[in-house]
């Protein structure tokens, strides 16, 4: 599209929602929410900088950089509100840091403050072994980060689809981003975002963790938190009706 080079895919009509996909996945995980929320929003999902066919950019900053450029390129309003999933969702926190103006209601699945040293380390080992052997023989793990055990047996066709996703993200897109997630630490700057956050938490999330989710909102000048039960890092893919409904009263879905 004119004026912006991120891969993007607009659907529906109504108020703007942008949706930010995580670091094992792509905008097409999003694809069960955008049934249930394309007759009451106009979503705007994009494939991150260095996913799909969209150029590289240096994370978490580049990202967000980009990310509000394409903003205004395709004449989205201060409106706007924008949904991220893990890495979608520390790249929402940064747009807020850094472009707060250009956007209004922040949700949240699956992010943090800061990670601890073992989610650090963990980040870590999998960009050097995307480096070094590649993504395939990490997807076992990544499906394991994205849902529970219990949605991995009963899924096997969503899972092997959402394996086949993970394989074709560019190595070193994905190294350079857990290098990123690993160096994060948002604490010093929370108390400037001034958007009003929903953070959403998976009660079973074992890339993140509950308690982290609970942590930022605590800490955030206008943040709320809803944990669902049951759920894992993704629930946009596992529950997406429960999440709608979690989300219903902050996004006005009516």
């Amino acid at each position: 599209m004119a004026g912006q080079d991120l891969e993007v895919e607009i659907v529906g009509s109504g108020p703007d929602l942008v949706l930010l996909h995580s670091l094992l996945t792509d905008r097409t995980s999003y694809a069960a929410l955008v049934d249930r929320l394309k007759n009451r929003r106009r979503l705007v999902l994009f494939n991150m900088p260095g996913f799909g066919s969209s150029p590289r950019a240096e994370p978490l900053a580049g990202y967000a950089d980009r990310i509000v450029e394409a903003f205004d390129a395709l004449g989205l309003p201060p409106e706007t509100d924008v949904l991220g999933n893990g890495l979608g969702g520390f790249v929402g926190l940064t747009m807020a840091l850094r472009h707060g103006e250009r956007f209004n209601r922040l949700v949240l699945i699956g992010s943090a403050i800061a990670f601890p040293e073992a989610g650090r380390a963990t980040f870590r080992a999998m960009a050097d072994k995307a480096e070094s052997i590649g993504m395939a023989p990490l997807a076992d793990a990544a499906m394991l980060r994205m849902f529970p055990q219990d949605y991995i047996d009963a899924n096997p066709a969503v899972i092997e689809d959402r394996k086949q996703v993970f394989v074709a993200i560019d190595p070193q897109v994905f190294a350079a981003a857990c290098r990123s997630l690993a160096a994060l630490d948002l604490a010093p700057d929370l108390d400037r975002i001034t958007n009003p956050v929903l953070v959403v938490v998976g009660e079973h999330d074992s890339a993140t963790g509950s308690s982290l989710g609970h942590e930022l909102a605590a800490r955030l000048p206008d943040g709320q938190v809803i944990e669902l039960a049951g759920a894992g890092h993704a629930p946009h893919m596992q529950a997406p009706d429960a999440l709608v409904r979690a989300m219903a009263p902050f996004l006005g879905l009516g």
